[in-house]
Parts: C-alpha cells; sequence; structure tokens
C-alpha cells in the first residue's frame, strides 16, 4: 500500500531525504519545488517503507489505504502530479523509476575554520531554519533573538488553531531552544549594538505589514487587515482580546489565499469545534456569542486561478457549509470545464446571492469570483462594499486579505515598492543578512523557509571563509549588550 501526503504538508522536504527509492518529488533541485502546493509521492514508486511519515514534522504523510473523510481525496492528489509526468523517460536501471540527483558539496569549509557568533533575529520559520543549520553543520555559537515573550513567529501566531498538525513543526524547532550553543533571548528589541558583539547578524523578522488595497474606505473603523484577525484567534500580544468585533450578520473578506480561508473557516466555525485548540481564549469566548452567519470571500480573479491551495479549500468544502455565488457565467464555465483548482468546485451549490436579503440562517461561506471591492461606504464606519461588478454587499465588517508586506528594519536598507530589504542570496553586506520574507517577499509556505535559510547561511560562511567579516570585540556579557531583558528565557 503506497503512502500519500496530505494537507498539513510543509513543502520542507525532510521526507525527500530519507526516502530509499527517491519517490518524492518536487525535491529542492527541481524547477517546480517551491511553486506546487504541497509535495506529493509516486504511488507507482513507493514501496510502502513509512520512512517518510517518520520523518514528516507536520504529520502529514499516512498509508493511502487509511484515508477517509476529507483525506480520502489525498490518494489521487498524489497521483495526479506523476500523471502528467513523463517517469518512464526518467526510468534507469537502478531499483527505482525516478533518477537520482548527483552528490552536491556545495559547502566546503576549512579544517581550522573558527567558530562564529552569530545573532538571528527572529523565532519564526525562516530564524529556526538558519538556526537549524547553523547549529548541525557548523560550531558556531547563536544568539537566537525576539521580541515577543514567547518563541514561534508564524508558527505560533499565524496558523490557524485548528491545524494543529501544521502547528507541530513547532516542536522540531523548539528543540533547538535549549542546545548548549544557543542563548535565547525573548522579550528583547534588536538594535544595531548586535552587529557590534557578534561577527553576523541575521535577519527573519518576516513580513507584518498589510498590503493597502488603495480604495475608498479602506481605513474606516471595522476594515480590518487580516493579521490583526488571524493574531487575535492565535492571541498575539500585540492584538487586543477585544480587537475584532463579531456583531455583524455578514462579514466580507477580500482575497482569497490560505489566510483569507483560515479567516472565513474560523469565523464560521462551531465554536464547539475550536475548544481545545490552540485558539485564544478571549477569542472562543467571542465566538460563542458571535452574530456572524455568513463569510463572502471575493475574489478579483475566476476560480482556476484562485491563491489558495487545493488542500486549504478541501478542508473548507468538507463541512459543507460553502456556497459558491454563479453571478457570472464564467464561474459556471470554469467550474464544469476545468481542472486543478476549479474542478474541486463540482459538487458545491451554486446559487445567485440576494444581497439585498440578510444572510440565511446558521452559518456558511460564500465565494463570490470575478469580483474584486472598489469601494468600501459607510458614515462612521464600514456599512457595504461596492464590486467592480456593480454589486453593493452590505457587510458590517470587512477584513483586508490581500497579501503582506515587510516594514522596514532599523539600520538596513529597505525597497519600499517590494517590501524587502535589499540582498543578494540574503547577503545585505558582509556580516548583515536576511532570510525568509523580508529577504525574498511573502511568498512560499513554511518548508520554502529552509532553502532560502540554507542560501542565506550559505552567503554568510562564504564571506566568513573569504575573510570578509569585521573582527568583533570579546563580548562583554550579555546583560551589556541587551540590557536587564537578556536574562529571560
Amino acid at each position: 500500500m503506497a503512502f500519500a501526503i496530505t494537507q498539513t504538508c510543509c513543502a520542507d522536504a525532510s521526507c525527500v531525504s530519507v526516502c530509499p527509492v527517491n519517490c518524492i518529488h518536487p525535491t529542492p533541485d527541481e524547477p517546480d519545488f517551491g511553486t506546487t502546493d504541497m509535495l506529493y509521492v509516486d504511488p507507482d514508486t513507493c514501496i510502502d517503507c513509512g520512512a517518510c511519515a517518520d520523518a514528516c514534522p507536520v504529520d502529514a504523510i499516512f498509508p493511502a489505504g487509511a484515508l477517509t473523510g476529507p483525506l480520502a481525496a489525498y490518494p489521487d492528489i498524489n497521483a495526479e502530479y506523476y500523471a502528467e509526468r513523463d517517469v518512464l523517460a526518467e526510468a534507469t536501471v537502478a531499483p527505482n523509476f525516478h533518477r537520482w540527483s548527483p552528490p552536491s558539496f556545495a559547502r566546503i569549509l576549512p579544517s581550522d575554520f573558527a567558530p562564529l557568533d552569530v545573532a538571528v533575529v527572529g523565532t519564526g520559520p525562516a530564524g529556526m531554519y538558519a538556526v537549524e543549520d547553523l547549529l548541525l553543520h557548523t560550531d558556531s555559537r547563536v544568539t537566537l533573538i525576539d521580541r515577543l515573550p514567547a518563541a514561534g513567529g508564524l508558527i505560533r501566531y499565524g496558523v490557524a488553531p485548528d491545524h494543529p498538525s501544521t502547528k507541530k513543526i513547532g516542536e522540531t524547532f523548539a528543540r533547538f531552544h535549549d542546545h548548549p550553543r544557543l542563548r535565547l533571548r525573548l522579550g528583547v528589541e534588536a538594535g544595531p549594538e548586535l552587529a557590534e558583539r557578534h561577527d553576523a547578524v541575521i535577519y527573519a523578522v518576516g513580513a507584518t505589514e498589510a498590503r493597502p488595497l488603495g480604495i475608498p474606505g479602506e481605513d474606516l473603523p471595522g476594515s480590518l487587515p487580516a493579521a490583526a484577525v488571524v493574531g487575535w484567534y492565535n492571541g498575539h500580544p500585540d492584538i487586543a482580546p477585544d480587537a475584532v468585533d463579531l456583531s455583524a450578520e455578514r462579514v466580507v473578506v477580500v482575497g482569497t489565499g490560505n489566510v483569507a480561508l483560515d479567516v472565513a473557516r474560523i469565523l464560521t466555525a462551531d465554536p464547539s469545534s475550536l475548544a481545545g485548540t490552540s485558539l485564544a481564549p478571549a477569542a472562543l469566548a467571542q465566538l460563542r456569542s458571535s452574530k456572524v452567519r455568513e463569510v463572502v470571500v471575493l475574489a478579483r480573479r475566476g476560480p482556476e486561478d484562485a491563491a489558495y491551495t487545493r488542500s486549504e479549500l478541501l478542508a473548507l468544502a468538507a463541512r459543507g457549509d460553502l456556497v459558491v455565488d454563479g453571478h457570472d457565467p464564467r464561474i459556471a464555465a470554469a467550474i464544469d470545464g476545468g481542472d486543478g483548482k476549479a474542478a474541486l468546485l463540482r459538487g458545491l451549490p451554486r446559487e445567485a446571492v440576494d444581497w439585498s436579503s440578510p444572510p440565511p440562517d446558521g452559518r456558511r461561506t460564500v465565494l463570490r469570483f470575478h469580483s474584486s471591492p472598489v469601494a468600501f461606504t459607510g458614515d462612521t464606519e464600514v456599512r457595504s462594499v461596492l464590486t467592480s461588478g456593480g454589486a453593493e454587499i452590505p457587510a458590517g465588517r470587512v477584513v483586508r486579505a490581500a497579501g503582506f508586506r515587510g516594514a522596514p528594519v532599523a539600520g538596513l536598507p529597505f525597497d519600499a515598492e517590494t517590501g524587502t530589504v535589499p540582498n543578494v542570496s540574503g547577503r545585505v553586506t558582509p556580516g548583515t543578512y536576511v532570510a525568509g520574507w523580508i529577504k525574498r517577499g511573502p511568498s512560499g509556505g513554511i518548508g520554502a523557509n529552509k532553502a532560502c535559510a540554507r542560501e542565506t547561511v550559505g552567503a554568510l560562511l562564504e564571506d566568513a571563509v573569504a575573510g570578509r567579516l569585521c573582527t568583533r570585540a570579546p563580548r562583554r556579557g550579555l546583560a551589556r549588550v541587551f540590557g536587564r531583558s537578556a536574562a529571560r528565557r
């Protein structure tokens, strides 16, 4: 029985490295790695050894025959990836169909390479993959810093609480927090003094600002960035427990990425299904008294071009309260005649929603494609959303989930257009580096940060070997660098 990769795949390729027959693709050296929704097991090559399942940090891999309910579609999803590949054309005399890549030794460190003192700012995936690389492959001493009082970054405060398997990768990262060559400093603002006490500094601070829509009414009360809603239900310390008002019957979410679907799913969930998860207690209490009955997800393009992954759509559709607004004939044509993401919408209810009527009883999510907002209207707060098709959707709340962008980092150059720190392979200047979304922009999931961090660490080591790093004065004690808060773990 072959194994299959399912919804929670983080795509960091931990499974690829342990597969004895090279049956998991795309691999990090293949062109489509980082662009597919997930990784896929070839059912015709898999030998059912289970090594991939043991290595998976997010419990995403299972025997195909054991998958039921919403996960039952994943054996076919895995097989579909290989239906589009000419596997036999790649056949060799080896005991598997797929070619192995030639060995690669991208880094060669001198035998007398001295240990480095490296500061990593940010405890999310990008920062932790950099920490893992430094601790496992060099003798570096690492100071890991986060301005928040708890470690985790995107894993802790960005992943939806009803995705506990995805959050499990935080346990993989947390094992490095007690490493003998690592000092963890939480609740600490990183400043320019880091460069004075370390051979190199890696900034992995993510992309935390909302991408503006640039339309009238965007800043009206009741219009919230998705980051605020996600932080609210995850208990982010920067977000007040009462930051999200659930007194409106209809909420409009702008955007069709995974974050948009997360928000829609949480706001329309049965609160009892979220009890016992990592959902913030204050958010759970508000959801229990919520008046929200309908969440409308606005998509600028058609269902074939939606930004969400298939796994996120399947998770939302499995609840049975998902509806497609069939206001545009292109929508039915794409769903009935297309494939990929559009085909997954077949069988879902379709209706031409009458926006002049209040939402029906119960709770539901409406996908409205080919409809982008042109203005939010209201005197003192949002009352409705005007769309590109001329519709007016009454809504007491709007969540802007149109993407994220990085914020300037003190002392570093900043490209305001891309929202990133200008860099070459993660190198800002010798001694200063970036990794993750602040490096490349808000693209890719958790696993994409592994290759990103490896490239950055590679640039750092290249500079060290070439003697381009400035010699640092001996550290005079962490208290001198971080102040009193340095003693906190």
